[in-house]
């Protein structure tokens, strides 16, 4: 008698039973935990980099307002101090009881001002002249525009010297805003121009068609919506005037009418002469930049704000 032997055949799996996860051949989902993991890690590490270029950015102006408010014997100690100890106020109050400050200021902020206000009027005009019109030259006007403002500054001193001393405009808020918005203009025209492009004219004609007129059209829908960029423009011409030294340096020679930058030069060379006192210069810079951070906290919402999010939908 011969026994059989039978070879089992693949058992069938059964049913699994309700509630119990059925783990999938290679785990996709563990797969997927690598990538996620890296992805993050590189968040993490980006965000570590930009935090420190951040801290080496700012760190110029923190150790100027800290030497501003350091004492001048604990300024000139051979141990640097990275954190304020026994902080003063003498070092301001040094550079604001002589007068030359204050007239100073007074002529930064008009020839700032006068040439802000020049700078974005004439600047917004040519942007919608090139960009919402076609005419003849239009193409040479814009090559112009590129072309002046590849010409070097120290170039055009002595022209520009016997230009203002012809018309007697040396010394003056509106001889230095004339040559301010002149260097500043072919830029903002450039940078106007994009924003202006960026702006769908069919905005325009649909309000044209509900019964307003071209004007009021431009007034009440494109205009608003331009903000942003006249904002960036004017800081532009802002930052371009309040901190330009050697075109004022030519068409101010009088000590009398002097900006800022030239205030802090001479001052800078009045204190070399009985040793230079650096918390008062660095005091001196504080005071000087100090409307330029002002001036961007205001502005710094529109500036980062959308151009036309949102403005046309569908």
């Amino acid at each position: 008698m011969s026994a059989t032997t039978s070879t089992p055949g693949p058992v069938a799996a059964g049913p699994a039973r309700a509630g119990t996860p059925a783990a999938p051949a290679g785990t996709p989902g563990r797969r997927a935990t690598g990538p996620r993991l890296t992805r993050r890690l590189g968040r993490v590490a980006l965000g570590a980099v930009a935090v420190l270029v951040a801290l080496l950015w700012a760190f110029p102006v923190y150790w100027m307002v800290l030497s501003a408010l350091t004492p001048n014997a604990r300024l000139r100690s051979a141990t640097p101090s990275f954190l304020p100890t026994s902080p003063t106020l003498g070092n301001f109050r040094s550079v604001l009881d002589g007068d030359s400050f204050a007239s100073a200021l007074r002529m930064s902020l008009a020839i700032t001002g006068t040439t802000v206000v020049a700078v974005l009027v004439f600047a917004f005009l040519a942007a919608l002249a090139i960009s919402r019109f076609r005419f003849r030259g239009r193409l040479t006007f814009v090559i112009a525009v590129l072309f002046v403002q590849m010409l070097p500054a120290e170039g055009l001193f002595i022209a520009q010297y016997k230009m203002l001393s012809s018309a007697n405009l040396l010394n003056s808020v509106i001889g230095v805003s004339v040559l301010y918005t002149a260097a500043v203009v072919p830029f903002t025209i450039w940078m106007l121009r994009g924003f202006v492009a960026g702006v769908p004219i069919e905005l325009e004609e649909a309000a044209m068609v509900d019964g307003l007129s071209r004007t009021k059209a431009f007034i009440r829908i494109t205009f608003p919506l331009l903000a942003p960029g006249l904002v960036a423009s004017g800081v532009y011409a802002f930052l371009q005037a309040w901190n330009e030294f050697t075109v004022a340096l030519v068409a101010l020679p009088a000590e009398s009418a002097r900006t800022l930058p030239l205030w802090l030069r001479s001052f800078l060379a009045a204190s070399a002469n009985r040793g230079v006192d650096w918390g008062e210069v660095m005091a001196a810079s504080t005071l000087i930049a100090v409307p330029v951070i002002i001036f961007f906290l205001i502005v710094q919402g529109r500036m980062t704000s959308g151009l036309v999010s949102g403005a046309v939908k569908g």
